[in-house]
């Protein structure tokens, strides 16, 4: 009998699993509560709640281009198309995803504008689930069981905004990244940006294009040193403290601002997920999985995408095969011993290094490359070609390097391990390297 897997999500991660599960001859329902594919590929100019009352999801900004190179941005045997930028546009990669699920048969798959209410196991039936769904246009709701659920609903979506002492007393506007759109909100401001990650650099080059001045603090000074902004933007110590017109700093130090800009990141948000199901979050730390992926009290319950500072696409393309492995009956689900053993030992490992919950799905240059070849190995699949894994690092390295141009950056892929690269005013001399790699091997 076929078997019924419910997705929750159409974006990258909930289309490549569709994809997976179509191949490997599931029955696949994918629920997205949009009214179009693409998650947080998708520009919308509004923010707050829409038509329906529920949380815009998407973060993405006018100008975006992305922070990893294509070449590692496509799914196995499903490139993006070729082009010299090696970093392109937003709207680029959203066409390329949508492109990919009409390609593989996964949009007619797709119920939109339909919100997963509740997701429930089935005490009676061992492994099922019970889905409840609003038809958001219709206002109804209807019931389905499923065999598996594969919850894909991204990790951008649910603003994380730190409670500083005096941030309701500020007279001037505080704005998280979830919600900017247009960089002329900064027009001639006094802007603070909170946070280091990938947005929180990004997004002070881009406030840094319109505001006067731009304050930059974050909670590693010594480790972002050597990053090079423009003159308008100054590096200050940590904020403790916000005040009506300003803010105060760890060393006693005090700013004028006019706009606070949080860049601080997001919370895992599962709100349809009813407490039998066994998952806790706590402090972005979601629990317990195995391997990041199957949820170790309901094992028919997976999660696709949790990991970041990642290969994303690649990723979630290998975590749905690590999946199907075993959903489809190539190989028996791993025991629950097996798996709580497994999560503990990884998670121990995590807390011994200094690592905080925040950071359990953390990867990055350390845990990436050894956790897509566990992945591999358990289930016996193909794994990820190490050269995206270098590329992946490198794109890294060159944009603590020069954060204003790394994106000029040109990669091409030559085989499984190796990769050349070059600025994009240079592509020229890197077809030539190709071909010149090309006749040596």
């Amino acid at each position: 009998m076929q078997k019924r897997y419910c997705i929750i999500g159409a974006g990258c991660s909930g289309i490549c699993a569709a994809k997976t599960v179509l191949d490997s001859g599931g029955h696949v329902t994918v629920y997205e509560r949009s009214d179009q594919i693409g998650g947080t590929w998708v520009y919308t100019d509004e923010v707050g709640t829409d038509r329906y009352g529920l949380p815009i999801h998407t973060s993405m900004y006018q100008g975006l281009r992305t922070n990893l190179p294509k070449e590692i941005m496509g799914f196995p045997g499903y490139e993006m198309p070729p082009q010299d930028a090696s970093y392109v546009r937003w709207d680029e990669v959203l066409q390329f995803v949508r492109d990919y699920s009409s390609h593989y048969g996964v949009t007619d798959r797709i119920q939109f504008e339909h919100l997963v209410e509740e997701v429930r196991p089935i005490p009676a039936v061992t492994g099922q689930w019970n889905v409840r769904v609003r038809n958001l246009p219709q206002g109804t709701t209807q019931e389905e069981r499923f065999d598996f659920v594969l919850v894909c609903n991204g990790h951008y979506h649910t603003p994380h905004i730190p409670s500083y002492p005096g941030r309701e007393t500020f007279s001037g506007r505080q704005l998280h990244s979830h919600d900017y759109r247009k960089a002329d909100v900064f027009k001639g401001q006094t802007v603070l940006v909170i946070g280091a990650g990938p947005s929180g650099t990004d997004l002070t080059l881009e406030a840094a294009k319109q505001a006067e001045t731009v304050y930059f603090s974050h909670h590693v000074p010594d480790k972002l040193k050597h990053l090079k902004f423009p003159a308008n933007v100054v590096q200050i110590p940590d904020v403790v403290r916000i005040l009506p017109n300003a803010v105060e700093c760890a060393n006693g130090s005090q700013y004028a601002v006019t706009v606070i800009f949080y860049c601080t990141g997001y919370r895992y948000s599962f709100p349809f997920l009813h407490a039998d199901c066994g998952v806790q979050v706590e402090e972005n730390w979601v629990r317990p999985l195995y391997k990041h992926v199957i949820n170790v009290n309901h094992p028919t319950m997976a999660f696709i995408g949790l990991p970041f500072y990642v290969c994303a696409t690649l990723m979630f393309e290998l975590q749905a095969r690590f999946c199907v492995a075993f959903y489809s009956g190539r190989l028996p689900m791993p025991t629950g011993e097996e798996m709580q053993h497994d999560h503990d030992r990884e998670m121990n490992e995590r807390w011994r290094k200094g690592m905080k919950h925040r950071q359990a799905h953390m990867m990055g240059a350390e845990y990436q490359g050894p956790y897509y070849r566990s992945l591999a190995e358990r289930a016996q699949i193909e794994p990820i070609p190490e050269v995206m894994t270098q590329i992946h690092n490198d794109s890294g390295r060159r944009k603590k390097e020069d954060l204003e141009h790394y994106r000029n950056d040109v990669y091409r892929i030559v085989d499984g391990q190796t990769f050349v690269k070059c600025l994009i005013t240079e592509v020229d001399c890197l077809r030539k390297d190709l071909g010149r790699v090309e006749k040596l091997s």
